[in-house]
């Protein structure tokens, strides 16, 4: 399935109907791919919940939806900081409370290249507890209302997937040796997209098909992703290729197409399908074979359930 099943132009949102009875759970929607998902489902007159860090800012990206929409736009906001397990256990509570379904939860949210080795509460790499067990508790507690609405969950990974040591490192999960920022960073987004694929057989296994679970990535998007962690040597040579990169909106454009597009095929790998797949019409591409490793999967998942406490109810 390459991008011209969706013509030339590649998936765009004009494909979005109505989506008047839909709502949409998003992490990391103040800035970047995130905002401007939420601000397209919005438009098509979706529900949309923005689990976001920082409250203020959240109020200030409502402001500013409002002020592009209309005052009508069905969005909320609960706070929730991905590298605290605790808060993602609140969130996640206020979500059951107050949302009567999920058509698709979208794990948006991320941090990337933090220059030195840095632990998060629970004593998990940064880059691993944000990216990943932030990511996959989330998505464990919320599976019951997806279930219910016969919803979707959406990963948004990234093309650092292949950029890293190819695996998990079981042995030194928080890279207390040898530390680099890029071989974090690339292991939580090759966490990320293995467990989505993981979880795809394990809900096959269950006899669970009414669950769609999805992997893309935005790849060379202007947001603020390094910016906002990354350190100021990454900051330089990202500001030197932003000749080479899309806008902000168009890197929504995947976990757009994997959140509303209908018939989707589980199996692919969504993004844009250009140039090294950094930019380009959005479509399926090509994935390595070790993202779809399913011995190291199983065990990862293994870990992640003991690692957060956390055992999923199918």
């Amino acid at each position: 399935m390459k991008a011209h099943q969706f013509g030339k132009k590649g998936w765009t949102p004009d494909r979005i109907g109505n989506l008047n009875d839909k709502t949409f759970v998003i992490t990391g929607t103040t800035s970047g791919t995130g905002f401007e998902a939420a601000k397209i489902l919005l438009s098509k007159g979706a529900r949309v919940v923005m689990l976001n860090r920082n409250p203020k800012k959240s109020d200030n990206t409502i402001s500013t939806l409002k002020q592009e929409l209309g005052n009508n736009i069905k969005v909320t906001a609960i706070q929730m900081d991905l590298g605290i397990q605790t808060s993602v256990k609140k969130a996640a509570e206020q979500v059951l409370e107050t949302v009567p379904k999920i058509d698709a939860l979208i794990c948006n949210a991320a941090i990337a290249q933090v220059p030195q080795q840095k632990l998060t509460t629970d004593g998990w790499e940064s880059q691993m507890g944000v990216n990943y067990y932030g990511h996959f508790t989330l998505q464990a507690l919320l599976y019951p209302l997806i279930e219910k609405s016969k919803g979707r969950i959406v990963t948004v990974g990234s093309m650092g997937y292949d950029m890293g040591i190819k695996t998990i490192k079981f042995d030194d999960l928080n890279w207390d040796k040898d530390y680099t920022p890029n071989n974090a960073y690339s292991q939580s987004k090759l966490a990320q997209i293995m467990s989505i694929y993981e979880l795809q057989n394990r809900l096959k296994s269950a006899g669970k098909t009414t669950v769609k679970t999805y992997a893309c990535h935005p790849e060379a998007s202007r947001t603020s992703l390094i910016s906002t962690s990354g350190s100021l040597m990454m900051r330089i040579i990202f500001n030197l290729m932003k000749p080479l990169t899309q806008s902000a909106e168009k890197g929504a454009y995947p976990q757009l197409m994997c959140a509303t597009e209908e018939n989707l095929d589980q199996e692919g790998f969504y993004g844009p399908t250009g140039r090294s797949n950094w930019v380009g019409p959005v479509g399926a591409h090509k994935i390595a074979s070790h993202a779809k490793d399913k011995e190291v999967a199983k065990k990862l998942w293994e870990v992640s359930e003991k690692e957060t406490g956390l055992t999923w109810n199918f």
